[in-house]
């Protein structure tokens, strides 16, 4: 069977690669957005544990996942957020940025412990530039809160990539 062909019962069907790829990215958004909802209570307060920013880290193995987590935290700051159109986009580029360097960590070989750094410090020292300005509190203080915040998301997203890589992968 060549790697396109699935079998639906006694039905070929031809699944592209890209299909693959598109059904991933929407389901792992809609996961991201549900986790945000759900954890809303805690993922906007003083210490901002983000959960769903453990995401992340699939990033280290489907890099494909680099802009569906960053249109992620656009959707998910565009619905729960409120802090408008800075927060917006500063958290879809902030979500980029941090998986790209999930990505770049894996790529590069080194300890999956490393991919903990960008998820709690991504975000940690990225967020608080625009969120002092809106809020109107220190940069230091936020920067502090938001990457203690991320510790638990951080250690979370390596927790993933290490059950994904000892189990089955998606693709």
């Amino acid at each position: 069977m060549l790697e396109n062909e699935h079998y639906i019962g006694k039905t070929k069907t031809n699944i592209s690669n890209g299909t693959k790829k598109i059904a991933i990215s929407g389901l792992v958004i809609a996961l991201y957005v549900l986790i945000m909802f759900f954890t809303q209570s805690f993922a906007f307060g003083q210490y901002q544990i983000r959960v769903a920013t453990s995401l992340y880290a699939l990033s280290a193995i489907y890099p494909f996942l680099i802009i569906p987590m960053g249109l992620s935290n656009l959707l998910s700051n565009t619905l729960m957020g409120g802090l408008g159109i800075f927060d917006i986009m500063g958290g879809m580029l902030v979500g980029m940025i941090t998986s790209s360097t999930v990505y770049l960590i894996k790529k590069s070989r080194l300890n999956d412990w490393f991919i903990a750094l960008p998820i709690i410090f991504g975000p940690g020292l990225l967020v608080p530039i625009w969120l002092s300005f809106l809020i109107n509190v220190p940069y230091k203080i936020l920067a502090v809160s938001v990457t203690i915040g991320q510790i638990i998301p951080g250690i979370l997203g390596v927790l993933i990539v290490k059950q994904l890589q000892n189990g089955k992968r998606f693709l």
